[in-house]
């Protein structure tokens, strides 16, 4: 499944006809997430996401985007406890988001509201808020998600830009993560990329004018930090990450490096 559904698996559009007397009971259970390890994120999540979790970057060519590390494993999610409830602070836009998603068109113009309809939080005995009043009226809660689902849309495209100028500038690297296990044993977390620090203290000086004037510099600066999150995650198992000398070049900023640059609304 595309990184973009994860764990939609019977999303339709919504319809007055088709969900005319459906309710969506949303609230404190996750454990729909359970089963994924990471998932996106947008720029603007980045300053409450970043404090968190370790945030990477991943896919290929236009489909890059930063997404958050939730587990070790691939069908692993650390931050879904046992009754359900998120363990952590912040919860990702993706995973509030969920039952609704937007569907589009082939060239990107046109978008229409979806709900998963396998979700258990969908049923037609009145829990939870309904889509449409008895005359088939959007209700306000339907009008509050196509709300936030449009701008998650904004979001998401805003942040596919900000990925596409990382490539642009070849940034990117392919990044090892490896842990040791409480037996002992050595595994790797791959399939990531992260911003090469060498490489970015390279840039012609008006590039990164510029990158800081767009508050690119800040997210990168955001990105960086957050690999010390790894470390916490991984102690949800037990596990701890294997010490790696840094590269030439790649020595942490000094403090306060980075300060100064706008806030991300």
């Amino acid at each position: 499944m595309s990184r973009q559904l994860l764990f939609y698996s019977k999303a339709v559009p919504v319809s007055s006809q088709k969900h005319g007397d459906l309710s969506v009971k949303t609230g404190g259970d996750f454990a729909f997430a359970r089963s994924v390890n990471s998932v996106p994120l947008t720029t603007v999540e980045f300053r409450r996401a970043t404090s968190e979790y370790a945030v990477v970057f991943a896919g290929s060519d236009e489909a890059v985007m930063p997404v958050a590390i939730l587990g070790a494993e691939s069908d692993q999610n650390l931050f879904v406890k046992e009754d359900g409830s998120w363990g952590g602070g912040y919860v990702p836009a993706f995973v509030r988001r969920y039952p609704f998603v937007f569907s589009g068109n082939d060239d990107g113009t046109t978008f229409t509201l979806c709900v998963d309809d396998s979700f258990g939080g969908c049923n037609r005995e009145g829990r939870g808020e309904r889509l449409f009043d008895a005359d088939g009226a959007r209700t306000k809660y339907l009008e509050t998600v196509l709300n936030f689902v449009k701008e998650y849309q904004t979001q998401f495209l805003r942040t596919r830009a900000f990925c596409a100028r990382l490539k642009e500038l070849d940034l990117l690297e392919p990044m090892q993560a490896q842990f040791t296990r409480p037996d002992g044993r050595r595994s790797n977390l791959t399939g990531f990329m992260t911003v090469n620090r060498a490489k970015l203290k390279e840039l012609d000086d008006q590039v990164l004018a510029t990158m800081a004037k767009n508050d690119e510099l800040e997210l990168i600066y955001l990105h960086l930090q957050s690999m010390q999150n790894f470390g916490p995650m991984l102690q949800r198992i037990g596990a701890k990450p294997v010490a790696e000398a840094p590269a030439e070049g790649d020595a942490p900023p000094a403090e306060g490096e980075g300060d100064g640059a706008p806030p991300i609304h």
